[in-house]
């Protein structure tokens, strides 16, 4: 059921890259990794957007403009009220982690490692973060990760910041039992291959409905077919056909 949201600040943190705070029913939200579904007037189909941090009745989202949608999204001002379809998807499985989990972020895949973290820390793991961009301009949350506690390691496609290469090129910076990863599919397939630890992936689809009923996101698992955005968008590791 969808609720009505108000949006608190909305403002530009990386390029092209805007940080977005709502006010709402944040109650179906329960689990790090979960998206929202954001009806714009005038468009069509609604924007999936990973939930990046819950205070209360304030959400926080992550969003880089993409096209005609997000950049309407951007313009948004405070007190503009949407409609919004919370709490959608599976999320992250925190249980299933081990003592010193890797969170690896591939640009937008970054904001829902964020609550994940904050998740971990109050359940008493150890996480550390990775996070990959194309270059400096596009970095962000580097500073929110360090000062939660985490070891932050920052790969740059240029080199002009941290590692220079992609994330897999920094890997061997880590001591590992577990990993949570979100972003591009070419990035969770050189995770998936660059390393044999268990982890949860969380894959980014093309979604219609949002949650289960256009089959528009449906993808081949080793345990039949499924919806990214009902049974995802986060899959274990054993289940990943690529």
């Amino acid at each position: 059921m969808a609720e009505k949201f108000t949006v608190v600040t909305n403002i530009n943190i990386a390029k092209d890259v805007f940080l977005m705070q709502l006010y709402g029913n944040t109650e179906k939200i329960t689990r790090p990794g979960q998206f929202v579904h954001i009806e714009l007037p005038g468009f069509f189909l609604r924007r999936p957007i990973s939930v990046c941090d819950l205070n209360g009745y304030k959400m926080t989202i992550v969003y880089k403009v993409f096209g005609d949608g997000t950049q309407y999204m951007s313009t948004l001002p405070a007190g503009t009220v949407l409609d919004v379809l919370p709490g959608l998807g599976n999320g992250f499985d925190t249980e299933k982690s081990g003592a010193r989990p890797l969170l690896i972020g591939g640009g937008v895949g970054v904001p829902p490692l964020y609550m994940l973290a904050k998740r971990l820390i109050r359940d008493g793991k150890r996480p550390a973060a990775l996070l990959g961009f194309n270059s400096a301009d596009d970095v962000f949350f580097k500073e929110e990760f360090e000062r939660l506690g985490l070891k932050t390691v920052v790969a740059t496609a240029d080199g002009s910041m941290g590692v220079k290469g992609v994330v897999t090129d920094a890997l061997d910076q880590f001591a590992f039992d577990y990993i949570f990863t979100c972003g591009p599919l070419p990035m969770l397939k050189a995770v998936y291959e660059k390393t044999d630890a268990d982890g949860q992936y969380s894959f980014e689809e093309r979604m219609g409905c949002g949650f289960g009923a256009c089959m528009g996101c449906v993808c081949k698992t080793q345990k039949g077919y499924k919806r990214i955005c009902k049974e995802g968008p986060v899959l274990k590791r054993e289940e990943i056909v690529w």
